[in-house]
């Protein structure tokens, strides 16, 4: 079974992001839910954003960081939008990644916004709607794609959803999607269950 640590979005550790956390759990996994916030729930992704500024990234990566000192180092680094950046730098720089789940964002791997490149040997897993305004019209799902052409389909896969919500895989959230989670899970599930 994997040990996996997932990065909540932007509007913090919600009961959405709990349940997901669940649905991971469900496949026997174990699954660490780090609140980066420290307790704040942002109500609107706006607020969110202004909250992260607020924090500052390098204080925001710190306690990612330390999170991840006081946890194995194969670990599976899981992220849902804002999150999905912070499980993506830590599975390209830290190293002894199992593997990486991004829900609904993902940083190029090359050019300006990468971070370094990608690990050779990780498996990763990216999703994301078709038409979320942040995911497919901001260029994540292009990098997604790069990512996964880079990878190879031994170790790459991108699945793509009908819709134009963002956050989608929270049942907290207005924008919840229980369909499109439900795949997700299932797909991010049998991602872990071929890590051995």
């Amino acid at each position: 079974m994997a040990e996996i640590v997932l990065f909540h979005h932007i509007q913090g550790l919600t009961d959405g992001v709990r349940a997901f956390a669940d649905g991971l759990r469900a496949g026997g996994h174990t699954v660490h839910t780090p609140d980066l916030f420290d307790g704040e729930r942002p109500a609107t992704i706006e607020e969110g954003a202004a909250l992260t500024k607020r924090i500052g990234g390098a204080v925001l990566d710190e306690r990612a960081d330390r999170v991840v000192a006081a946890l194995p180092k194969d670990l599976v680094y899981a992220g849902i939008s804002f999150g999905a950046a912070t499980a993506q730098r830590l599975a390209q720089t830290r190293p002894g990644a199992r593997g990486a789940l991004l829900y609904e964002s993902c940083l190029p791997v090359t050019g300006e916004w990468a971070v370094g490149p990608w690990p050779d040997g990780v498996p990763v897993q990216i999703h994301g709607m078709d038409k979320d305004p942040f995911f497919a019209l901001e260029g994540d799902i292009d990098a997604a794609r790069e990512l996964v052409g880079i990878v190879g389909p031994e170790l790459g896969e991108l699945f793509v959803y009908p819709g134009e919500a963002h956050l989608f895989t929270d049942s907290s959230l207005p924008s919840y999607d229980a369909d499109a989670t439900a795949l997700a899970v299932r797909r991010s599930r049998e991602f872990l269950d071929r890590l051995g």
